[in-house]
């Protein structure tokens, strides 16, 4: 697809909601001589910057994408961005300076704390990775998908959790902070409407920047999204299932980031993504283990609910074992990241006679989890950095 192409989609995207924005707040029309003027200045800056950064090879444009018109060296395709901000943000302006400016400002207020803002770097950090690795280059569509990962996808998949899980949250002492929130009930309806708002534009530009392979992660991505929590198809219900469709939320964004970059699937490739996939399948069953009492009473099936607490607390131990062995039979640099498993191990092990009756006191060693997280995290870049330097040599 031409960047023209995709251009003139997130333009025509940006007025259609700009335009809905304004008359929902009661403008019947735009104040287009502000619009006009906002554009022109924004044209102008981007011709500056553009060029300016282009001039200083901080980035480039494929040529077989683009339709060779520029000025200066900034290609036409780039004064799309300024044109549809232009025209949207009125609108969104209008909306929140209107008298449903307070319930809007309310709503966005939930859905911070819905998106779960400690966790947003666990799946944009996979898919900045995956690309910048891959490609060794950072471009638009590397900063869309980091942006999208990082955000909007994180609220799809926490909002939706949060709405259809109310009921059984309420009833859960761990709800209601950095673990979960509690959403209240007037807010459920626009919350899944502003999930939608949010992530269908940038979806529509993956798929069109991305081939085949793009189209079909990006869609088992959003199915497991949706389907771990949403009315009628409840994964999150379903033993040993929920926890693959867990780990499928923090891996497919990975995969959508090497598939975006062509990458081929070799076979240190496969055992990374299998070694991650592990990874996440004992996070979601040990971080199960603390919920069983609650959620045996509230009638819902898990992995931990199944095998109850002493085997799930082994279950997650072995598949973060095998996630680090997997990991040493890479390619070198790679097995030095292996070394990631031990903190998760030595943090899970406490529990390995756990009870159903003591599976609550879990939560401590989840709460060190959230933040094992980063420094995972930190020492994954490390790992990277290392493995970007021997490439150079």
């Amino acid at each position: 697809m031409t960047y023209l192409a995709l251009s003139f989609t997130f333009v025509v995207i940006a007025c259609a909601i700009g335009l809905w924005l304004s008359r929902k707040a009661g403008q019947r029309s735009m104040i287009w001589q502000a619009v006009v003027i906002a554009i022109g200045a924004l044209f102008i800056l981007t011709a500056v910057f553009d060029n300016v950064m282009i001039g200083l090879d901080l980035f480039h444009y494929a040529d077989v994408h683009t339709s060779g018109l520029t000025i200066g060296r900034a290609p036409i395709e780039d004064f799309a961005y300024p044109l549809a901000a232009a025209v949207l943000l009125p609108g969104l302006w209008s909306v929140l300076t209107s008298h449903q400016a307070a319930d809007m400002g309310q709503l966005l207020r939930h859905a911070l704390v819905v998106s779960r803002p400690v966790s947003w770097i666990n799946t944009a950090f996979p898919f900045g990775a995956a690309m910048i690795l891959t490609n060794h280059t950072i471009d638009w569509v590397v900063v869309l998908g980091c942006i999208y990962y990082l955000i909007p996808y994180n609220l799809a998949m926490y909002g939706i959790n949060d709405v259809f899980d109310y009921e059984s949250d309420a009833q859960n002492p761990r709800k209601g902070g950095i673990e979960g929130a509690l959403l209240p009930p007037a807010f459920h309806k626009p919350l899944l409407w502003l999930v939608a708002a949010v992530n269908i534009p940038f979806l529509v530009v993956l798929f069109a920047t991305g081939g085949p392979s793009t189209w079909i992660t990006l869609a088992i991505s959003t199915f497991a999204v949706i389907a771990y929590s949403a009315a009628g198809l409840r994964f999150k219900e379903r033993p040993v299932l929920d926890s693959i469709t867990s780990s499928t939320h923090f891996v497919s964004p990975a995969v959508v980031g090497l598939t975006l970059a062509q990458a081929d699937f070799d076979t240190g490739t496969v055992l990374i993504l299998a070694s991650f996939f592990l990874w996440g399948m004992a996070a979601h069953a040990f971080g199960a283990v603390q919920d069983i009492v609650p959620d045996r009473q509230a009638g819902i099936g898990s992995i931990a609910t199944v095998f109850g607490a002493r085997w799930t607390v082994r279950i997650s131990l072995t598949l973060w074992l095998l996630a680090g062995l997997l990991i040493l039979a890479t390619p070198w640099p790679t097995p030095l990241a292996a070394i990631i498993a031990v903190p998760y191990i030595v943090n899970c092990a406490p529990w390995f006679f756990a009870t159903d009756g003591n599976a609550h006191t879990t939560n401590r060693a989840w709460r060190r989890f959230i933040y094992l997280n980063y420094f995972s995290g930190f020492l994954v870049t490390l790992v990277m950095i290392y493995a970007s330097l021997s490439t150079t040599r």
